[in-house]
């Protein structure tokens, strides 16, 4: 593959892989450099693409070897961590290695195109935390997300060790992170696991979903308590896919209540006052970096999923 600098970006040229034989253009454009389907939409009706030459539309089913030349836009400016204080971030324990917080809803882990609002790397900043420079710029320290709407107990390195030593048990898996979900209906069976790979939805931007040749992706449950209309369950997860919980629990048609991005029943979800999934990092466990010590952190559900339960309960 050969590639040209240019001041809007780059140009890339190379012969469509075999793989990739009979796809739609927009779609072999997406796979081939990263994109989201609409930006490599985006980039084809704006004559960026060509193949053999020749501008193509987007349903055109590309043919492997043929030569594919795209100019791909320039790279977003790389977000840069504000100190912002953010209320409701609690921390539950700090040392010289890592601190530990109990992350309130509407906090994004740390900066990213297109998030103005606040993140738990800019809220540590705000009271006096210095993290570890490993990793992205945006997203130094940071070992493991939680997404903007879901709460609980999150580890962030503030020394190279830690982030080191804890990158590596969590690809390892042996970090133990368990979390609480509230899904509708019965599951059956009570106790189970989802083993379905997981990677980006083929048609909907911002949504994940369980397709073939997706990346590994397992989930334990088992089922605390039962309502009438949803359950209570307690989730171990093996893998830490994006949206790994909401989308398995979705495939089993038992979505997260409030969950309306992965097919909540929003008459329920308004019933319980939930704007958002009913979702809980509940607790995670792992080896001090430094001391080897294994350690546990657990955090509370907050105000509106325990008044969730409450409704669900009466």
């Amino acid at each position: 593959m050969s590639t040209t600098f240019t001041a809007s970006g780059d140009q890339r040229s190379l012969p469509v892989p075999d793989g990739l034989d009979g796809m739609r253009l927009d779609q072999a454009v997406a796979r081939l450099f990263g994109l989201s389907r609409t930006a490599a939409a985006a980039l084809v009706d704006a004559g960026e693409a060509r193949l053999d030459g020749t501008v193509r539309a987007n349903s055109h089913k590309v043919r492997a070897g043929s030569w594919l030349e795209v100019t791909l836009p320039a790279p977003a400016a790389t977000p840069v961590t504000v100190p912002q204080a953010v209320p409701g971030l609690l921390v539950v324990h700090a040392d010289d290695d890592i601190v530990v917080v109990d992350k309130p809803v509407g906090v994004a882990a740390h900066p990213s195109p297109g998030w103005t609002g606040p993140t738990v790397i800019g809220g540590l900043a705000a009271i006096g935390h210095t993290i570890a420079t490993s990793g992205a710029a945006e997203r130094q320290g940071v070992v493991h997300r939680l997404d903007v709407g879901t709460t609980g107990v999150m580890v962030v390195a503030k020394s190279e060790q830690a982030y080191s030593v804890l990158k590596r048990a969590f690809k390892e898996r042996e970090v133990e992170k368990r979390y609480h979900a509230v899904v509708q209906g019965h599951l059956d069976p009570l106790r189970g696991t989802v083993d379905a790979p997981i990677d980006r939805h083929p048609h909907h931007d911002y949504r994940w979903a369980v397709v073939s040749g997706g990346k590994p992706s397992i989930t334990h449950y088992d089922t605390i308590e039962a309502f009438p209309s949803a359950s209570l369950v307690d989730v171990r997860l093996e893998t830490g896919r994006t949206h790994q919980i909401r989308v398995h629990f979705s495939t089993l048609r038992h979505p997260c209540v409030g969950d309306l991005t992965y097919g909540a029943d929003p008459t329920l979800s308004g019933r319980l006052r939930l704007d958002r999934q009913w979702l809980h990092a509940r607790e995670l466990s792992f080896q001090h970096p430094r001391t080897g010590d294994e350690v546990r952190f657990v955090s509370d559900y907050p105000d509106d999923l325990g008044r969730a339960l409450d409704i669900l309960r009466d």
